[in-house]
């Protein structure tokens, strides 16, 4: 091997170790902010579950305010966002975007239910966390305004509803909030909780017609 080709190997391994060790911080960081609270969790705490120094953290993170951060950020870009907006700008059928998205939002919100509890107990008090939380909901709206103009497109809303009133009315029902009322409040299983919200949905959003055809199908 060249002395080129080593340093490109050895240069891959340090990559491949940085972003090992920046997993390993984010989980546990994300385990510890849910299990533990954010307050109460300290930068030693994250270390020593990650099994790393301190000072690792700080670096890779900035600290916890910058942990939390990156962790929502880093959510908000994977991979699988694309995948939705891709899927939303490619389904010709109303009734199924409308059922795709209230699936997307009910794996989303089951997967990340915990965190976000934190994150919404914690952004009255923190910065960071404010910060958190509004990029979370800009991740979220991004994707309910996209569904909201490719009903528009398709022709799918009820009259008098613009693509602004769509996008509203996909925020509250498929927001944060309307899952931990129906889960905590109300105590509803997830399955009925995406069953419910679909049905309301077509309901307030979709032309008589798109709303009658797709319960006929069921």
């Amino acid at each position: 091997m060249s002395t080129r080709e080593s340093k490109k190997a050895a240069g891959g391994r340090r990559a491949e170790y940085a972003a090992a060790t920046r997993q390993a911080i984010h989980e546990a960081a994300r385990e510890l902010f849910t299990g533990k609270g954010y307050f109460a969790t300290t930068v030693d705490d994250i270390a020593t579950a990650a099994r790393v120094a301190p000072a690792t953290v700080y670096a890779v993170g900035g600290g916890k305010q910058g942990l939390l951060k990156a962790i929502i950020e880093t959510r908000t870009t994977a991979p699988d966002v694309e995948e939705t907006y891709g899927h939303i700008a490619g389904t010709a059928d109303a009734d199924e975007l409308l059922r795709f998205i209230t699936h997307a939002t009910r794996v989303h919100f089951e997967g990340s239910r915990g965190l976000m509890r934190v994150v919404i107990d914690t952004a009255p008090h923190d910065a960071a966390a404010a910060q958190a939380l509004r990029t979370a909901h800009a991740s979220l709206r991004d994707g309910l305004a996209r569904t909201a103009r490719r009903l528009a497109e398709l022709g799918a809303l009820r009259n008098g509803i613009d693509v602004r009133e769509a996008t509203d009315t996909l925020w509250f029902y498929l927001g944060n909030g309307a899952y931990f009322t129906l889960t905590d409040d109300n105590d509803w299983p997830l399955d009925k909780v995406e069953q419910w919200l679909h049905t309301s949905l077509r309901t307030a959003l979709l032309r008589s017609g798109s709303a009658d055809r797709s319960a006929s199908d069921q």
